[in-house]
């Protein structure tokens, strides 16, 4: 089983808003790593961090593979569910039965939220100047 994780090429692509983050899943003892730092350096808060090993953590894979990423632009938010993504997909390259279990958590639908742009006459995407009627 493991020659044939090690064999399988295991780069995946996550991205959400402007972020794009590529993937690598190496069997290993759950270290973390982005852009040559690890998880806890790159992401401060907890709740990212638990929103990255969730797909992990459901498939109870956490402590038997290592994640090496690559990751650019966007915010902290958007490289976190960027990387969510990609781990998935990973996982569900690797393991084709986890496919569906994935599928039913909501971790392999990409979230396709982008910023609206800014119109002309308007302050930003929606909002108006301030009427006057007189």
């Amino acid at each position: 089983m493991t020659e044939e994780i090690q064999k399988a090429e295991n780069l995946n692509t996550g991205r959400r808003k402007t972020a794009v983050a590529r993937v690598r899943l190496i069997p290993g003892s759950g270290k973390r790593m982005i852009n040559g730092r690890r998880f806890g350096d790159y992401f401060k808060r907890g709740s990212v961090l638990t929103h990255i090993e969730s797909p992990l953590k459901a498939m109870n894979l956490s402590e038997k593979f290592d994640v090496l990423a690559k990751v650019h632009g966007g915010g902290v938010t958007g490289q976190a569910g960027a990387l969510q993504l990609g781990i998935s997909r990973s996982i569900a390259k690797l393991f084709p039965e986890k496919k569906a279990e994935l599928r039913k958590h909501g971790f392999l639908t990409r979230n396709a939220k982008v910023v609206e742009r800014k119109k002309y006459g308007r302050p930003k995407a929606r909002k108006r100047f301030q009427f006057s009627k007189r």
